[in-house]
């Protein structure tokens, strides 16, 4: 009787012994991985930092070497370092721009404090499960939308000078016609007032966009957890809320102020079309742009953007190492 011989059975795993263990790239390898990809992402950025920051800043800084002016059948000739010489020596040349700068950082050292609070409580206000929340929000972000032109413009007829500015027309209406006509603009006192006014109602609905994600990102069980230790509203704003949005609050307070120390539209638009205080309310970069424009030196113009970027640099180095988040390094 025949017999039939068993299959000979495979041992246990060998079917996988073909396939042999996986391969896992060593740490320096993903780390190079990791790297090249963050490059190539990051690429497009990098690159229009190059193009539209770098290459004219650098250009900016060969020109306020060299006599340029607008206009002028005579080639540049090189000036050497007589443009920053007269920026600091010269009372025709130092006067306004010292000005400009006084005025640039009044105007930085309190929009970035009042911008950011009232961005903050707006947030926090906003920051509930109620109807109609959503058109809220859209309300108190829509001046960001508007360009600062339209804003100008807008605040122009609301600070006008006439008994019919809106602001004017209110305050003699509210006194029973005892006000009178006030020149918010014009009056050195108050121009400076009404820029940073204006500034703070454009802005405020980006920041407060910003600390709004921020805000949603805090876990609920933390306010609940400080609800069954029956802390208060105020102890729950100092020990929830602020710790979960330092980084954002971080972030913000960086952002406005670079766009505090950058402000030209409107104080240009109000001085040559609204009657505008020109010293009280110049800045630094209204003080460039006329001296390249108006007065067709662009080599001193350059000279007045190198040294403004270099304030501002070690500005914002001092403050991000002030207010640097616990998390970082």
């Amino acid at each position: 009787m025949n017999t039939v011989e068993p299959a000979h059975t495979a041992a246990p795993g060998a079917e996988h012994a073909s396939s042999g263990p996986s391969v896992k790239l060593p740490r320096a390898g993903r780390k190079n991985r990791d790297w090249l990809h963050g490059l190539l992402m990051s690429a497009p950025a990098v690159g229009g930092l190059i193009a539209f920051v770098g290459i004219p800043f650098g250009y900016a800084v060969v020109l306020s070497f060299y006599n340029v002016r607008l206009g002028s059948p005579l080639e540049p000739s090189f000036f050497g370092l007589e443009h920053y010489r007269r920026l600091f020596t010269d009372p025709d040349q130092s006067g306004p721009f010292l000005r400009a700068l006084l005025n640039n950082l009044t105007f930085a050292a309190v929009v970035v404090p009042l911008q950011t609070g009232i961005a903050l409580g707006l947030a926090i206000l906003l920051n509930r499960k109620l109807k109609a929340i959503g058109l809220f929000r859209s309300l108190f972000f829509m001046p960001v939308v508007f360009p600062m032109a339209l804003v100008a413009v807008i605040w122009r007829l609301i600070l006008a000078r006439s008994e019919q500015g809106m602001l004017n027309s209110l305050l003699d209406t509210v006194s029973f016609g005892n006000w009178g006509a006030f020149d918010w603009l014009g009056d050195g006192a108050t121009a400076m007032a009404s820029i940073i006014v204006l500034s703070v109602w454009q802005g405020v609905g980006f920041q407060m966009v910003i600390l709004l994600a921020g805000l949603q990102q805090i876990p609920g069980e933390l306010y609940e957890a400080a609800d069954l230790d029956r802390a208060s509203r105020l102890q729950q704003f100092r020990h929830v809320t602020l710790p979960g949005i330092r980084g954002t609050l971080v972030f913000v307070a960086l952002l406005t102020s670079v766009m505090s120390f950058r402000v030209f539209d409107q104080v240009y638009i109000l001085i040559r079309g609204g009657g505008l205080a020109e010293d009280a309310a110049r800045t630094v970069m209204y003080q460039a742009v006329t001296t390249a424009f108006d007065q067709n030196n662009v080599g001193q113009a350059s000279a007045i953007t190198v040294v403004f970027f270099l304030i501002v640099l070690v500005l914002t180095i001092v403050q991000r190492r002030l207010v640097r988040p616990d998390n970082e390094d």
